[in-house]
């Protein structure tokens, strides 16, 4: 399916803009994509099978406008109000006569009648009154719009066409907040408050600064900053003086995408309130969601259908002021609650607003259109898969039983915990499903068969490419298993089997010895193993309480870090290379064209640390992440696609051949 895309870019001071490049990205890899950034100069629309209109009540949006009532096609309404797009394509370029048209089509002769008293300067435009969406979406085969609010003002429209919900996409930031606070001259005890996007009088701005002028009273310590371009029908520097907050609050203006991230970043306290709406998906609400920031927001519009759990809302009104001021005191002065939410949020934008599902959603619906046929969104595309039921962990006494060897048994004895883990994660098979483990030790590669039902199971380890080994343990208890165990070197050659041939792959840990290529090993292993298939992984954790409590105390923070000293004969034993924290592996994962299903931390020997109780206290003091933080890391994930990124940036470097 071929599809136009119509819609403003970067550098355009459009939330809008923002949106639809992130958005081209993921939607490309589904249709074939044509972006229209500005007037074309020629536009044949019988090139495409559909048009798509990324529409917004702006002026960077006229071409969209006019394009759209030229050449019909699926119109994405950000808001549910185009008058302010109207008035500019028709007021601002002196043609009263087509402003007066659109008002008569739009909402009859009253309204006609008013704009005659507007062109006189006797009243302003009736901008919340009077819509403007009639001409367009008449216009248009189908509409899609990011909340119920707007739907319902579409369908109030009188469009009988198709229609979709789709979410706004979300971004998933990672930025060092504590890098940001230190530019803007604070420390981490400091409550932060923000304010964040183009600074409107709509936005609730006097009521946020009255209100944050009562919690200085309180919090003396407390400061906010407002990031934005300014509008003209609202001067706040002379209302900040008229309150006295010049030493409290920083007006930081219009900032480029990396700095007004930072800034949101820096934040304890996101404040994204506005009345009057007409349904608007704020893009800097988002973001600030998925920066797991505490937000506040009006309880109207789009807005209001917000879960409850991720956000506070403010009913606009009577004592509007005083709960905006109740929120931020609440969340300043009891910063774990703030955290919770944040993490809440985060979670939420990540289930619910990923790109790539919004991106199915589009290139679904659009099929849907195309081919005349009625739309339901799927529901594979409406959540995030659920991982496979978990595995009972295997009784102690019986994992133990498989180690013929005493070295063999210690070694079992003390990543007890590790290998349950592993074992527990890894989800059951059946008679005609293949289960491989990659440096396979043969302690739990017994209990794949007989615990988990995988009716065959391969092993392999670092060795001479080709060799193989049929190994056979028998238990204390009389059973037996035998597999056959390959060899190779995993960063270097293709693994010998044949594409899709696993419905399970375990590789535990192997990554951290990988020296040259792991990018390789990760291509192979999505190779064989058939589509859905899973990958269980485990690995060191380099961002551990450990870890961080031996870098601050002067130590290397890796869990292994030694060299193995060689012995006459043997080959070496392979030493750690490089060791993982687990965001790390969530985007190893994803670019080697997994979805994680699971991403956890686990003890990795029996060895209870309650003494690194004051590295947890450090990191609460700062409002750093206390998740994620045990000894091990392990991760289930299932096969979504091919490998994304051979060569991820994050993780290789020099130019490729």
């Amino acid at each position: 399916m071929r599809v136009a895309f119509v819609s403003p870019l970067p550098p355009s001071k459009s939330g809008i803009a923002d949106y639809s490049a992130t958005l081209i990205e993921h939607l490309r890899c589904l249709v074939e994509l044509e972006v229209v950034s500005g007037p074309p100069s020629r536009f044949d629309a019988a090139r495409y099978d559909l048009i798509l209109y990324q529409m917004g009540n702006n002026p960077w949006h006229g071409f969209v406008y006019e394009l759209a009532l030229e050449h019909p096609g699926v119109v994405v309404m950000h808001e549910a109000n185009l008058h302010h797009l109207v008035a500019e394509l028709t007021i601002r370029r002196g043609d009263w006569d087509a402003y007066l048209r659109e008002l008569e089509y739009e909402a009859g002769p009253a309204a006609r009648a008013r704009g005659l008293r507007v062109r006189a300067g006797e009243v302003g435009p009736d901008y919340e009154g009077v819509a403007m969406m009639r001409r367009l979406l008449e216009a248009s085969r189908a509409a899609i719009a990011h909340s119920n609010f707007v739907l319902q003002r579409i369908r109030e429209a009188g469009f009988k066409g198709p229609v979709a919900r789709i979410p706004h996409g979300a971004w998933l930031e990672d930025v060092d907040r504590f890098a940001w606070r230190a530019r803007l001259g604070l420390d981490e005890t400091t409550p932060l408050i923000g304010i964040f996007g183009h600074l409107k009088p709509y936005k609730r701005i006097p009521e946020a600064l009255r209100a944050f002028r009562r919690l200085v009273r309180v919090e003396p310590k407390a400061r906010m900053i407002l990031a934005g371009e300014p509008h003209p029908d609202l001067p706040l520097a002379p209302l900040i003086r008229s309150l006295d907050l010049e030493a409290c609050v920083r007006l930081l203006g219009f900032t480029a995408l990396e700095d007004f991230m930072g800034y949101m970043a820096a934040c304890d306290v996101v404040l994204n309130l506005r009345y009057p709406t007409v349904g608007e998906t704020s893009g800097s609400l988002l973001r600030a969601l998925g920066l797991g920031r505490a937000v506040v927001v009006s309880e109207v519009g789009a807005f209001a259908e917000l879960p409850d759990d991720v956000c506070l809302k403010v009913p606009v009104g009577a004592g509007e002021e005083d709960l905006i001021f109740e929120y931020m005191n609440l969340l300043v002065t009891r910063p774990d609650l703030a955290r919770a939410m944040g993490q809440r949020a985060r979670q939420w934008v990540r289930r619910e607003c990923n790109w790539k599902s919004v991106a199915e959603r589009y290139a679904s619906f659009l099929e849907a259109v195309a081919g005349g046929r009625q739309w339901s969104e799927p529901a594979e595309l409406a959540r995030q898969p659920e991982p496979p039921p978990a595995a009972p962990a295997p009784a102690p006494e019986y994992l133990l039983s498989w180690c013929e060897r005493q070295e063999s048994k210690q070694y079992a004895q003390e990543h007890l915990s590790r290998l349950q883990k592993t074992l527990a994660m890894t989800p059951p098979g059946g008679k005609g499903d293949r289960v491989l483990e990659i440096g396979a030790y043969l302690q739990i590669t017994p209990l794949l068969c007989t615990q988990l039902g995988y009716g065959e199971v391969r092993g392999c380890y670092y060795g001479p490419a080709g060799q193989k080994e049929r190994r056979r343990v028998k238990s204390e208890t009389g059973e037996e298993f035998e597999c056959e165990l390959d060899f190779f070197d995993a960063e270097r050659d293709r693994f010998p089997y044949a594409d899709e041939y696993f419905a399970t792959v375990l590789c535990c840990e192997v990554l951290e010895h990988l020296a040259h290529d792991p990018m390789h090993m990760m291509a192979e292993i999505n190779r064989i193993l058939r589509p859905g298939g899973h990958l269980v992984l485990s690995t060191p954790n380099i961002a551990s309480l450990r870890a961080i409590s031996a870098i601050l105390q002067g130590y290397h923070p890796g869990f292994f870090t030694h060299y193995v000293r060689p012995v006459q004969g043997q080959a070496p034993e392979p030493r750690h290379s490089r060791e993982y924290a687990p965001r790390e592996i969530q985007q190893l994962l994803e670019d080697a064209g997994f979805t994680v299903l699971r991403l956890e931390t686990g003890p990795f020997r029996e060895r209870p640390r309650p003494e690194l109780i004051w590295v947890r206290r450090l990191l609460e003091n700062y409002g750093l992440p206390l998740d994620l933080r045990d000894e091990g890391i392990y991760a289930l994930a299932r096969k979504s696609g091919p490998v994304r990124r051979r060569y991820p940036e994050w993780l290789y470097v020099g130019r490729a051949e």
